[in-house]
């Protein structure tokens, strides 16, 4: 019966031995799961923050780089505001000379047309100069003929009164022309041309036809002069250029 007792003894000392490694072994598995996940948690910890340091060292970069370009923009811009400006400044040179040469050329074509160099056509005035009727009892035939002081006032009066281009007969007048009485004809630049004289005249035909027709004025000193003035405003006048001249 001690023989017994004595082999539960043993059996109970066994089991609780057992129990005892049982417990220590699930000690030593739960400090090392425990440790485990603690490291496991330091290492993510860890990654964390290098991961954080990384972006910030990217987003530091990206935001100097977008300060850099920004900078390069602001020069590039006052570079090209330059640019135009100057462009601006090259581009008014330019119309300037262009309004300078197309002065020069409208000049140059005003000079030729004043020269009778060139086919001029416009609105303006036709004047008719023709002889008096004469009267017998007069006895003075001269003093109902157009002379060259009636031809000379009619053109006169037509170039004060501003019209551009003027012909005799059809003949263009430059500023080398002359006119010459000779009996019932008159020459103009060597050209004999009996009467009745028509001068035409490019101008306004209003202004011109005006000026002719005041009171006291070329008109009625023709008139006086026994000279038979008819004026005609003309839509359009065709003066051909001088040839050879």
């Amino acid at each position: 019966m001690d023989q017994g007792r004595r082999k539960d003894k043993v059996n109970k000392i066994r089991v609780e031995r057992k129990h005892f490694i049982l417990s220590l072994v699930c000690l030593v598995l739960g400090f090392i799961v425990a440790f485990s996940y603690h490291l496991t948690q330091i290492k993510q910890q860890n990654e964390k923050h290098n991961l954080s340091d990384k972006q910030y060292e990217e987003t530091l970069g990206l935001r100097n780089q977008l300060i850099a370009e920004e900078e390069a923009n602001r020069k590039l811009q006052k570079d090209l505001n330059q640019k135009q400006a100057l462009v601006l400044k090259n581009e008014q040179d330019l119309s300037k000379e262009t309004r300078d040469f197309q002065n020069l050329a409208d000049d140059a074509e005003k000079y030729r047309m004043f020269i009778g160099k060139v086919k001029v056509k416009g609105k303006g005035v036709k004047v008719t100069l023709s002889d008096g009727a004469y009267d017998p009892k007069d006895g003075n035939v001269n003093n109902y003929l157009v002379h060259e002081q009636h031809v000379f006032k009619v053109v006169n009066e037509l170039y004060v009164s501003g019209a551009a281009a003027i012909a005799i007969n059809g003949q263009r007048l430059t500023s080398r022309s002359y006119i010459v009485c000779n009996g019932p004809v008159i020459t103009v630049d060597g050209v004999p041309y009996p009467a009745p004289f028509v001068i035409t005249a490019i101008g306004d035909p209003n202004v011109l036809s005006s000026s002719l027709n005041l009171t006291g004025g070329v008109k009625d000193q023709l008139v006086n002069d026994n000279v038979v003035f008819t004026l005609e405003k003309e839509d359009e006048i065709v003066l051909n250029p001088i040839l050879g001249s």
